[in-house]
């Protein structure tokens, strides 16, 4: 079955009489000042083997210490998982590619420091479960030059930069509990949200600090058996995950109808092409030859360090979402709890919540957050909640118009100034609501056909008068003084 066959688009719905099942490892850089086991800077976009030494280079001689850092950061992760911290022991894990200096990794196998966890997801209202995450060290980094798409195949040559390997990652393991490809997608924000939100990590799958292996396997629908499954890696957009996965499935699908046998394996996607393609057969635990590293003892957290470090946890998203729905009345669905969904996966919960605390229309506040502010959010640093909460204040009030304050907030982005600041340099004045009346009469009477129309009910035509006062004001207009306006005349 040629891969280029299967649609690669469409991912929900999926197949009629088909399920998949899906299980997650998530990579993730630890946010610590050096490497897992030297005094190496953790730096990303450093020149290309600047931040290595004899420890992280393996050479001859050399002996890892474990960083402490790593340790509390990797039991953050733990608790905020509701994972069980425990008793952990590193092993060595061998394999022989070019990004290892030592040709093998130093991983945690038989016992990890962080089991049994679960995450539960905000939409879906799914509960995951969190098999382990576990410490190890990460690679280096190949740069295939020539050939298409990156790969070493077809490549004139390769460089490999070390800078990466012995950086601290946890790796964290999710049970096959995923049923398509938008659960795979929520699990992987929320989880983001609550590295973020416990300092553990950036998060920033743009830089690497996050990579997703998917499992993927297909079963009919009513079958408990699992079928054979293929890990697609290095997966570092959500857009990536979800067409990946998607794509996946449905080949797996189309071989088994087409009498053919799914082969366990681990394969590559290409996003340009919109395909997962055959890397290696999938490896086994034995593949590996796990061994105990001679060279680190166990690691044995008191339950008092334990304890500490769970009091340094801040709030999790599971929490920052209770805190913004205790804003509004009865919202657990709908609108504006994906809203408060968004807003704390992009943290900007704080911006929302300070500024009703300072009197400002929260729901409003809300919107601006989720749209204005989210689609500039690299120059959130520049908005106070102070700020903020006066250009609420001033729509609220009809003083700016949504329009208004849309382009308002977006020049306070840019800057860094005060809403009237901004307000009075745009000349944007609030029109008395005299003033907007006559302009609201003469659209009305130069638009009686439509007037017709919309008295006799049409409503959808409330759109066209508003737009035109807005036409006839430049934007000056508040929407909803005109719209009340239109239907006070109506009536």
């Amino acid at each position: 079955m040629a891969d280029n066959s299967i649609p690669s688009d469409g991912v929900e719905g999926f197949l009629p009489g088909w399920e998949m099942v899906v299980g997650l490892e998530v990579h993730c850089e630890l946010k610590t000042k050096t490497k897992l086991f030297c005094g190496c800077a953790n730096s990303f976009g450093q020149e290309p083997n600047t931040n290595i030494c004899p420890v992280c280079l393996g050479l001859p001689g050399s002996l890892p210490v474990i960083n402490e850092q790593a340790v509390e950061l990797a039991i953050r992760i733990g608790l905020s998982l509701n994972c069980t911290v425990d008793k952990s022991i590193f092993h060595r894990k061998n394999y022989f590619y070019p990004d290892m200096p030592k040709d093998y990794q130093v991983s945690q196998y038989e016992k990890a420091i962080n089991e049994n966890g679960i995450l539960e997801l905000p939409l879906s209202k799914k509960t995951v479960r969190i098999e382990r995450a576990h410490i190890e060290e990460d690679t280096g980094k190949s740069v295939h030059v020539g050939g298409d798409g990156g790969r070493i195949h077809g490549a004139d040559h390769s460089l490999v930069d070390y800078n990466r390997a012995g950086i601290p990652l946890v790796e964290i393991v999710s049970a096959p509990d995923l049923r398509s490809a938008e659960e795979a997608r929520e699990y992987v924000t929320e989880l983001r949200s609550i590295l973020v939100a416990s300092a553990a990590s950036d998060g920033k799958m743009e830089e690497g600090s996050l990579r997703v292996d998917a499992n993927v396997s297909v079963r009919r629908q009513g079958s408990e058996e699992f079928g054979t499954r293929c890990e697609i890696k290095n997966l570092n957009s959500l857009r990536s995950l979800t067409r990946a996965i998607g794509y996946e499935a449905r080949r797996q699908v189309a071989l088994i109808e087409a009498g053919e046998r799914v082969v366990q394996q681990t394969r590559h996607w290409n996003e340009d092409q919109g395909i997962t393609s055959a890397m290696r057969s999938k490896e086994e635990a034995y593949d590996y030859r796990y061994f105990p590293e001679p060279d680190l003892v166990p690691l044995e957290p008191s339950t008092e360090w334990i304890s500490e470090i769970r009091t340094h946890i801040g709030l999790l998203p599971a929490a920052r979402r209770e805190r913004l729905t205790a804003l509004f009345s009865d919202v657990s669905s709908g609108p504006v709890y994906d809203q408060i969904v968004t807003a704390v996966g992009l943290g900007l919960d704080d911006l929302v919540v300070g500024a009703a605390e300072n009197g400002a229309d929260p729901r409003l506040a809300l919107a601006r957050a989720t749209n204005e502010v989210a689609s500039d959010i690299g120059n959130l640093p520049r908005l106070t909640i102070e700020k903020f909460s006066d250009l609420i204040k001033l729509e609220s009030q009809s003083k700016l118009s949504a329009t208004q304050a849309k382009t308002v907030l977006g020049k306070m982005l840019e800057s860094g100034a005060d809403a009237a600041g901004v307000a009075k340099s745009l000349g944007f004045e609030a029109l008395d609501s005299t003033v907007i009346e006559d302009l609201v009469d003469q659209v009305i009477g130069s638009s009686p056909k439509e007037w017709e129309r919309f008295s006799s009910g049409e409503d959808q035509l409330a759109g066209f008068f508003v737009g035109q006062v807005m036409k006839l004001s430049k934007g000056k207009a508040d929407g909803k003084i005109v719209t009340s306006l239109l239907r006070s005349k109506r009536s």
